[in-house]
């Protein structure tokens, strides 16, 4: 049934309302990396003022149909002790004082604007995940693939860190199913209020009961 709605979604699209979207992902992306470039340029000064190393932290994660691509980040963590594989905890050791303020105001996310202009991420979808997750799905995981995957989502305004991976998955192919406009508005405007009051940032992800 799942699969059924999924094909019936996507089939309503017409290539000329994807191609209007395409275009203004560039142009809203385009604009506000313009105007957000002083923004940028403070966040750097102050990375780089703080620790060694890149001011951008990237990373392969699976896009739409399961393609590769590298996200962008602001460099979070102190050079040496960036790991990826370890949940991350209030007060984490391995996070700067910066990083941590980046963290919780969500604004160590804004290069993924970056992405979005490039074609591999949305605003809205899936958030993208790595690689060694995405290229192991199975048949029912690899739907929340046939989108790109954005830069916020459904799943993440539904509990982020306080829902378990399976509960993720199925909110993200519940948005795929469900996907319009105002949906789309309703999330931008949750994700907004999240991120003023820095909501789930470092609590531990739950575990899937088996």
């Amino acid at each position: 049934m799942v699969t059924e709605n999924l094909r019936f979604t996507h089939k309503r699209r017409s290539l000329w309302s994807v191609y209007l979207g395409r275009l203004a992902e560039i142009f809203f992306s385009s604009l506000l990396l313009f105007l957000l470039t002083p923004f940028f340029v403070i966040i750097a000064i102050a990375i780089k003022a703080e620790s060694k190393g890149s001011v951008f932290f990237t990373q392969k994660r699976g896009g739409k149909d399961g393609k590769h691509f590298l996200i962008y980040k602001f460099r979070t963590m102190y050079k040496a002790n960036v790991d990826v594989h370890k949940v991350l905890v209030d007060n984490d050791p391995r996070v700067t004082k910066v990083g941590n303020f980046l963290r919780k105001t969500s604004l160590d996310e804004l290069p993924q604007l970056i992405n979005i202009l490039k074609g591999d991420m949305s605003f809205i979808g899936p958030r993208p995940t790595v690689t060694g997750q995405t290229d192991n799905y199975n048949e029912y995981q690899m739907q929340r693939l046939q989108l790109k995957p954005g830069v916020t989502g459904w799943a993440q305004i539904s509990g982020r860190n306080l829902l378990t991976w399976d509960e993720k998955i199925d909110l993200d192919i519940e948005y795929i199913q469900k996907k319009c406009f105002k949906l789309d508005i309703y999330i931008l405007m949750k994700t907004f209020v999240k991120v003023l009051k820095s909501d789930e940032v470092y609590i531990a992800p739950k575990t899937d009961k088996k």
